[in-house]
């Protein structure tokens, strides 16, 4: 064949004829239309076998990962980490080598370039992966597999260069101006994590293709510049800067931040709670638990403050609510819920994520345990679905034993309250007579001003406060 491949390429055919097979974005529901590539996990030219996983989406509720429906060689991947795909576009090509391509499947068939069993990488726009573009200081630059623009560096701060601070500088020439560095998937999302421009890096690999020997070699110190020792009498200046984009999980946060904080009036109203009744019914009731089933989920101070949420909501009913905006020149509408689906933001390695305890009302004490730490689990392992991460009604942030004495938690749109939990700390109480040792606990709640009063806000948190200071009360409607 002479013609071009169908990608633009323009590069010399083989005449060998393959079976192409495009994985295209998948619809996850929720009516998602777009996806955020967080990770390759293959590089092209790779072997991969049916159900191996590829690649790691993330949607606005949940990330994805995308397994290869059969086996096959990488041809292409279609986007950068953090680059926005919308459903329905190819998401990585597999050639498929002669082999009879599942039911069901359609395929195309093309020539292959490149050597054997190793197509030629092409970026998703049509243009050679291994192009140089010439760049000049603050113009755009690819940095890690993103497009960021880099402003020039400051003259008094010049960017560490290849030769400088690769583990074989001298051994490699430094790398082009502009030319972005050849890694796998798996070493650029290494260098991200640890805040490693690639940049600065020489690769001993095939073509200059860093390795993870090579960010070894740079851990371990096998750079040319001196390091502080133990004996030195001063720290060495450092003019390291660091571009660390903020991409996945991280800037879906700052999103939402961003809207919750420029479209919602915040009031944040705190209150001191003695919990020291309540800390007390919880240590009788672990203990006796223990006895019976070891495996028992362990009572924290958060079923406690769901079941007291449970028991005043029905008298704030504007509290469990969502607003959802009308169409210009149409009024907004207040949605109340009578269900009660609590939300309970989640710290995980990948950011804060907020599963969601659906039909709270519905939960003894020790069930909501159970969910509690199901869902917390799934949540730092990164399984939750998009249900589970979805449709909450009020949400509950505590930073446990590092809660601070105040803070201002920031609403979790439409939703219009959300309860903030600080740490429990013992201190002096008047008794009336006498000093005493009580444990204390302040809330730090948070309101939609557009739809709930301050005078409410403070009645809600009151009718909180009688239950939590006097536990005995959340039993008399349990079962």
């Amino acid at each position: 064949m002479s013609e071009s491949d169908s990608n633009g390429d323009g590069a010399e055919q083989s005449g060998e004829e393959t079976t192409a097979f495009s994985v295209k974005v998948p619809d996850v529901g929720e009516g998602v239309a777009e996806v955020e590539v967080v990770s390759w996990s293959v590089e092209p030219g790779q072997r991969v076998t049916r159900h191996q996983i590829v690649a790691e989406v993330m949607t606005d509720k949940a990330t994805v990962e995308v397994p290869s429906p059969v086996d096959g060689v990488i041809a292409d991947l279609a986007g950068d980490i953090g680059d926005v795909l919308l459903v329905g576009e190819s998401l990585f090509v597999l050639d498929l080598e002669g082999a009879d391509p599942p039911a069901g499947v359609e395929v195309e068939s093309r020539p292959v370039t490149g050597s054997p069993g190793r197509p030629a990488t092409k970026s998703h726009g049509g243009t050679p992966a291994n192009a140089k573009k010439p760049v000049s200081p603050g113009a755009d630059t690819e940095m890690s597999g993103l497009t960021t623009s880099l402003p020039p560096p400051p003259s008094d701060s010049p960017l560490p260069t290849a030769s400088a601070t690769a583990p074989n500088a001298g051994q490699l020439p430094p790398r082009p101006e502009g030319q972005r560095p050849t890694a796998s998937p798996a070493v650029r999302r290494r260098a991200r994590d640890a805040g490693l421009d690639l940049r600065t890096v020489a690769g001993s690999g095939p073509a200059g293709r860093i390795t993870h020997a090579d960010i070894d070699a740079l851990f371990a110190g096998a750079t040319t510049g001196a390091r502080p020792t133990a004996s030195s009498p001063r720290r060495q200046q450092s003019t390291e800067v660091v571009d660390q984009p903020i991409v996945g999980i991280r800037r879906k946060i700052a999103e939402r931040m961003v809207n919750a904080t420029t479209s919602i009036p915040h009031i944040t109203y705190v209150d001191e709670l003695d919990v020291t009744a309540l800390e007390e019914l919880r240590t009788t009731l672990n203990g006796q638990a223990s006895t019976v089933n070891a495996a028992a989920s362990r009572l924290t101070l958060l079923p406690f403050l769901i079941k007291a949420l449970v028991e005043v909501l029905p008298e704030f009913p504007a509290v469990n609510a969502h607003i959802v905006e009308g169409q210009p020149g149409q009024p907004a509408v207040l949605r109340k819920f009578g269900g009660v689906h609590v939300g309970v933001a989640t710290q995980t390695d990948a950011g804060l994520v907020v599963p969601v305890i659906r039909h709270a009302e519905a939960e003894t004490l020790r069930s909501l345990a159970d969910r509690l730490t199901a869902l917390a689990t799934a949540a730092r392992a990164g399984t939750t679905t998009p249900t589970e991460l979805s449709g909450s009604t009020i949400t509950i942030s505590s930073l446990g034993p590092l809660g601070g004495l105040v803070t201002t938690p920031v609403i979790n749109a439409p939703e219009v309250a959300i309860v903030g939990v600080n740490k429990i700390v013992t201190r002096p109480v008047w008794d009336g007579r006498d000093f005493v040792p009580r444990k204390m606990m302040n809330l730090s709640s948070s309101f939609d001003h557009r739809v709930i009063d301050g005078w409410d806000a403070a009645q809600f948190v009151q009718a909180i406060k009688r239950l939590v200071e006097q536990p005995a009360l959340l039993f008399l409607k349990d079962e």
